[in-house]
Order: structure tokens, then C-alpha cells, then sequence
């Protein structure tokens, strides 16, 4: 018996209210690799599958990152949505294939690792502080619009070389670029002209920072594909971590096992951030990997220059893998950062990691009484299939004085 292949819309209010649910049923129905279709019908494959993601992402040769080889390109219109995502001619790193991808990706990681640790946590405390000092006094706060979608760009920021005073400018920017409407364009405007003029300001004065680590690499890239990749770092590095912030803390005042960390414990906190990256993580899905020729993916048949996207939080709650749900607690085998030669180079996931626990603990330790505002039940996501963040967080306090 073969899987029914009518395609799933890959989008709808189920993405925000049950995406579990949802994934449940596509990979009952569907099986492990699922048809869906995107704005405007345009067809593609959804990889729920654990190990048929593990396959996908790690045959970059047979699941190509190059999104010239798209056999659609000829459906797809000048206005197409999700072109800004899946772009023909991408100038950065993520499409990028073979020995000048593994190049770029070191120039980047090796920028990124030689950040000193103890000052990226010194400079994550410093901007939650100042966030929370805000808002302190008022004993209420949405943590994610007034905290958690303020706090990882600024931190960016200063690594990258920013001024502090620079870093309001660039967190606008790229929330602006997030929503999506009509300030997107003078959001992405903003951020590539800042990029540009601290990467000519580095050239002429090199300091301590990720932008002059990347200028002085000896791979010869170009300062446009510089850019480039600093702009992709910044977005892909701001909002899940955002997300991630916010979601461990509706975990963590929600769900009764988390309960001691409100009363100045910080050893659930790692906990609850790693079970949101198992059941809630903010990257959901991922566009993509084109079929570098025709072959077969968990029963389907492939087509050469077909689009597959790679279903993260359906491959984390595969039930082939969770038999008895003990992947969840310490371990890390989950695809929220990605797998193989594209996922997100170690050291970004180790700032995220230090950005996000800084922020909640910074919560924890300045707002030890914080609950809830709403019902949990109230709570609403984001309806969008790609990231999964909350629009919203009410919380209440007692009162804090600025430090």
C-alpha cells in the first residue's frame, strides 16, 4: 500500500496552534517523507523522518544546497513570498556548496571561536540588565516584545564591532525585517548599510572583534560576500534565539518540573532549554536541499531538481526515535541547529547557548516572583511553519529598582 499523495499546504493556523499534532498526522498519512505544497502551489517535499533528515543532510552531494537546481524556477514569480528564503543567486554561505562552502564556513567559525567566553556572558548580563531595568519598576513587562526580541542583536552587535550606541538601530532593523511588512525593505536597508561601513571602518582599523577576524582571513573573499554572511549570521543568530529565550520561559512558568528554578534554583534551566529544542524548537523547518539527480527518500520517488525541506521538529518527535521518550533530558541528538557541513557551525550554536541562558537566568535572578499575566492557555504563537515563537509573553512582578 502506498501513501496517499494529495500535498499538505505548508501553512495555516495548525502551524500556530497544534504543530505537533499536525506532524503527527502528516507522518501517518504521509509517511516519513511528505508532500506539501508553498505560496502559490508550488510543490515540494517535507523530511519528518529522523534518519531520512540524518540522509538528507548528510549527502551533500546528492542533496545539494545549490538552489539552481530547482526544477520549479520556471513557476516562480518576480513577487514570489519566499523568495527572500530560496533565492535563485544567494550571495551567502547558506548556498554556497563544496570546498568554498567548508572555506567560508571555517572563516566563519574560526571568527566566531576566538571570542573570550567569559565576555560574551559579561556582555549578555549587561544588556539583559539594562533591558530589565526598563521595565522593572512598572511590575509587569511582556518579556517577549520588551526582552526577549530586544536582548540577542545587541550582543551580536558588540561581537560583531558595533557601538553600543549602534545596537538600538540594528535590533529595529531586524525585527523589522522579521515582520515582514512594510518596513522590511528600510530594515534590510538599514542593516546592509551599517554591515557596509563597519566592514570599510575594520579595513581601516582592525580591532578585536568578529568583523576584523573575517577580514583578515587569507581565503580571499570579497567584502560583498563578507557581508553577506555577517548579515545572515545576525538574522539567523537573533530571532530563534529569541524564540528560544521565550519559549523556555513559558516552559519553565508553565510546566510545574521547572517550578524550583523560580525560586532562585538555576539547575532546571538547562533542562527546560534543551526540552524546548526536543518539543518546541524556534527553527521548525528549513528551506532546503535540491535533488542532484533522481533517486528514492523513505518510499518516495525523487525527481532530479525537486525541493525538500527539512522538517526539524518533525524529525525530533519522530516516534521511530522516541520509543520511550528518553532522547529528551541531557541529549542533543536533536536537529535544531542541523546536521552536516550546513548545519549552524558550533561556535554560533555556543554563543546562542550563552546568549539565551544568560537571559533567562538574568530573569530568574532580578524577577524571582515572575509568573504569568495571562492564562496559559491564552498564549499564541506566531502562525508561520518556519520558526514557532510566541507573539506575546504577559508577566507580572514585584517591582525591581534599576541597578
Amino acid at each position: 500500500m502506498t501513501a496517499p499523495t494529495t500535498p499538505v499546504p505548508l501553512g495555516g493556523p495548525r502551524f500556530q496552534t497544534d504543530p505537533a499534532q499536525l506532524y503527527r498526522e502528516m507522518r501517518r498519512e504521509h509517511g516519513a517523507v511528505t508532500p506539501v505544497v508553498l505560496d502559490g502551489d508550488v510543490p515540494a517535499w517535507l523530511v519528518l523522518g529522523y534518519r531520512e533528515l540524518h540522509q538528507v543532510t548528510g549527502d551533500p552531494a546528492l542533496f545539494s544546497r545549490d538552489s539552481g537546481l530547482w526544477n520549479q524556477w520556471d513557476r516562480i514569480p518576480d513577487d514570489w513570498p519566499l523568495l527572500p528564503m530560496i533565492g535563485r543567486k544567494q550571495p551567502s554561505i547558506l548556498y554556497t556548496v563544496g570546498e568554498r562552502h567548508r572555506e567560508r564556513a571555517a572563516m566563519i567559525s574560526d571568527a566566531l571561536e576566538a571570542a573570550d567566553p567569559f565576555e560574551l556572558r559579561a556582555d549578555a548580563e549587561k544588556f539583559a540588565d539594562e533591558l530589565i531595568d526598563a521595565f522593572g519598576s512598572r511590575g509587569e513587562a511582556d518579556v517577549v516584545s520588551d526582552y526577549a526580541m530586544l536582548l540577542p542583536v545587541r550582543v551580536l552587535a558588540r561581537l560583531y564591532g558595533f557601538t553600543d550606541e549602534q545596537g538600538p538601530g540594528l535590533v529595529t532593523a531586524l525585527n523589522d525585517m522579521i515582520d515582514g511588512r512594510e518596513r522590511a525593505i528600510a530594515g534590510q536597508t538599514h542593516l546592509a548599510t551599517s554591515m557596509a561601513q563597519l566592514l570599510a571602518d575594520r579595513r581601516a582599523e582592525p580591532a578585536d572583534d568578529v568583523v576584523s577576524r573575517m577580514l583578515a582571513d587569507r581565503g580571499g573573499f570579497s567584502d560583498e560576500e563578507i557581508a553577506q554572511d555577517l548579515m545572515v549570521m545576525m538574522a539567523a543568530g537573533h530571532q530563534p534565539t529569541a524564540d528560544w529565550i521565550g519559549n523556555s520561559l513559558r516552559l519553565m512558568l508553565t510546566d510545574d518540573r521547572f517550578a524550583a528554578s523560580l525560586f532562585g534554583g538555576r539547575s532546571s534551566v538547562a533542562d527546560a532549554m534543551n526540552e524546548v529544542l526536543w518539543e518546541d524548537t524556534p527553527t521548525q523547518n528549513v528551506a532546503g536541499r535540491w535533488a542532484a539527480r533522481d533517486t528514492r527518500l523513505g518510499g518516495r520517488r525523487i525527481r532530479a531538481g525537486d525541493l525538500l525541506l527539512l522538517g526539524l521538529q518533525g524529525a525530533n518527535s519522530d516516534p521511530q526515535v522516541r520509543t520511550d521518550g528518553s532522547l529528551t533530558g541531557g541529549n542533543s541528538a536533536h536537529f535544531s541547529f542541523g546536521h552536516g557541513e550546513h548545519r549552524c557551525p558550533f561556535p554560533a550554536q555556543e554563543i546562542a547557548e550563552v546568549i539565551a541562558r544568560t537571559g533567562i537566568e538574568v530573569v530568574l535572578d532580578r524577577l524571582p516572583d515572575i509568573d504569568l499575566a495571562v492564562p496559559a492557555e491564552s498564549l499564541t504563537r506566531r502562525p508561520s511553519p518556519w520558526l514557532r515563537g510566541l507573539t506575546e509573553l504577559p508577566a507580572r512582578f514585584t517591582p525591581v529598582p534599576a541597578l
